[in-house]
């Protein structure tokens, strides 16, 4: 469907690929990994079109259509989400967008002449659809500006906007990128039951391993394709490096031979067979191959962390009629690695502030001890100067760092450990890529010495080896770890427990990793759709079973209930089906959605209940 052929890209003095050539399948779902800084985004801004080469051709099959689902996208701020998400030339777009102005208006009349519309151009299907889409991703306000949305509202509604597109390929920069622990499940079972032609960038390794038949990998400008999900990737890539480890071995011994060789006879040296000398130059070449695999180290100086740590009292917050905590109460212990979830809106980051003082709870109090020290990394990142320099930007933190041991390095030296190289320190931060910038707040963080670390959504946009790297020294924390984060992967390896919000308050928590506190999620489910079945089923056999004789006739009890129900089931169908057109219009917020889907539930079982019992007076009136 695609393909890139010779591609050679640098800005500046910075190569980024030379000769790079890759070819995209009908039906595969690529995932590309590569280090922050190596160019993952502008080889998806390549595809799209976006972005130039300095040499060599993007070659695209005649009539496929390409979506592009950006890191940070782009939107006009005066558009409504309606506006955004129907912005497609097709009819049939155009008539469900009208559809759901109409609908939005309230207006009988337009209702009725766009539904004959929708009759016409098979619209239905397409609005069912998108109706989907958007509630998973919870765009409920069609009629909201861009302009006020947050930037995990606009990512989302970016995704909606690929999604409801009928593409051929889509390509996708870190999708799971604010989305919550069960979108990005919803978006999963979405893209592999959908069938498209997907070339994706993102860390989370398990969407990678659900997802994916190829993983591409970038590394040392050469790209090197494997098949199969992740776990595959990860077996084949090592199986790589052990192969490319053993042939410098294998050529360096060679080497060490043939200089020998070489080196006998010099007055012969001239005569000397022209083959064998060349031979000589390509084993030299191969016996000299470096793998540039510079690795990530995080170290500091322990903090002591006294006895008393942080104890929260009866702490209750709300926004307006919005309860985010009721009379909440704990007390952190030491070495706690404790893992918060929740839908996205139930107050994750309100909690976080106000365990850093950045928020006030609105009665209780909070009592933090006087040796914690607090490292708080936050959702939206630290606000770089980009005219600064990447060194200036550290030496305003520390100018020198204390690690484990009592050694001292300096700002540039610790910089080197987080992998910017001398070069890239003397550079301007705008330069950076967003990881590298996400790379370098971290490190400005972990250089005041935590001993309660506070991780906000940490894993967006670093990139996987920074993210084992930190796994593996936050498996080591000495000190109290608490962590936002929509990454499953992540969140397994690194906490031990969890604290669930579940909105309007309510807090519980589980002692389990993520992926147990899912298995156990879905076990009740089962548990509760075996339950309504049994409920069903004896409920058809009992008004199944023959009436007895000596109750053939109605008493006049029965005779009234038995008209009152006619009326009763009337009124709950009328209420069941303005609750349906409610629901429908897309314009509810998350409070009214669930409120309106509690009362549709219990209209529904109601009306059940009510029709069984007629039905059964029925038979003998």
């Amino acid at each position: 469907m695609i393909q890139l052929q010779n591609i050679t890209k640098s800005f500046g003095d910075l190569l980024l690929y030379k000769d790079l050539s890759l070819s995209i399948s009908e039906g595969q779902r690529i995932g590309l990994i590569a280090r922050n800084g190596a160019g993952k985004s502008t080889l998806l801004n390549i595809i799209a079109g976006r972005e130039g080469v300095d040499s060599g051709n993007v070659v695209f099959r005649n009539g496929i259509s390409v979506g592009y689902l950006q890191q940070e996208p782009f939107f006009d701020d005066h558009q409504t989400v309606l506006e955004a998400i129907y912005h497609t030339d097709s009819e049939l777009m155009r008539t469900v967008a009208s559809y759901e102005r109409a609908v939005a208006s309230g207006q009988a009349s337009s209702i009725t002449e766009w539904s004959l519309q929708m009759d016409a151009v098979d619209g239905w299907s397409v609005e069912h659809r998108i109706q989907t889409i958007l509630s998973q991703l919870h765009i409920f306000d069609l009629e909201q500006r861009i302009g006020t949305l947050s930037g995990g509202q606009r990512k989302r509604l970016a995704l909606a906007q690929v999604l409801i597109d009928a593409h051929d390929v889509v390509l996708m920069d870190e999708p799971t990128n604010h989305l919550d622990l069960s979108m990005s499940e919803w978006l999963e079972d979405y893209l592999l039951n959908n069938g498209k032609t997907l070339f994706m960038v993102t860390h989370d390794r398990y969407f990678l391993d659900r997802i994916c038949t190829d993983i591409y990998e970038l590394d040392d400008m050469s790209l090197y394709c494997y098949q199969g999900n992740y776990e595959k990737y990860l077996l084949r890539r090592e199986e790589r490096i052990t192969r490319f480890n053993n042939e410098v071995d294998k050529a360096r011994n060679l080497f060490r031979r043939e200089l020998e060789w070489m080196r006998r006879m010099p007055q012969a040296r001239g005569t000397k067979a022209k083959y064998r000398k060349d031979a000589f130059e390509e084993t030299k070449e191969k016996a000299f191959q470096r793998r540039h695999e510079s690795v990530l180290s995080i170290q500091q100086e322990k903090q002591r962390l006294g006895t008393k740590i942080f104890e929260m009292k009866d702490v209750s917050k709300k926004f307006g009629e919005k309860k985010i905590l009721e009379r909440f109460s704990y007390t952190f212990s030491r070495y706690e690695k404790l893992g918060i979830v929740g839908d996205n809106g139930v107050g994750k980051t309100t909690f976080l502030e106000l365990l850093t003082g950045s928020l006030v709870p609105d009665s209780g109090f909070i009592d933090v001890g006087a040796s914690v020290r607090f490292g708080y990394y936050r959702q939206q990142g630290m606000s770089f100067d980009g005219q600064m320099k990447v060194i200036d930007a550290v030496r305003s933190v520390a100018e020198v760092v204390t690690l484990e041991g009592g050694r001292v390095v300096t700002a540039s030296q610790m910089l080197t450990r987080f992998l910017f190289p001398p070069s890239t320190q003397q550079s301007y931060i705008y330069k950076l890529s967003g990881g590298e910038r996400r790379r370098l707040y971290l490190l400005t963080i972990l250089m005041q010495h935590p001993n309660f670390l506070i991780l906000d959504e940490p894993t967006n946009d670093l990139d996987i080896v920074t993210l084992n790297v930190l796994e593996n020294y936050l498996e080591e924390f000495s000190g109290c770890l608490i962590v936002v984060s929509h990454d499953r992967y992540f969140m397994d390896k690194v906490v031990d427990h969890l604290m669930v919000l579940e909105g309007d308050g309510q807090v519980r928590f589980f002692a389990g990793n993520y992926t147990e506190y899912r298995n156990e999620m879905e076990l009740l489910k089962e548990k509760k759709r075996e339950e309504r079945s049994l409920i069903s089923s004896s409920s058809s056999t009992s008004s199944s079973r023959p009436v007895r004789e000596k109750s053939s006739k109605l008493t006049y009890k029965e005779r009234q209930e038995y008209e009152q129900l006619g009326k009763d089931i009337e009124e709950l169908e009328n209420r069941k089906k303005s609750l349906e057109e409610q629901l429908s219009r897309g314009t509810l917020s998350v409070e009214e959605l669930t409120s309106l889907s509690t009362c549709y539930g219990a209209c529904n079982d109601e009306l059940e209940e009510k029709s069984l019992r007629w039905f059964e007076l029925s038979e003998r009136a």
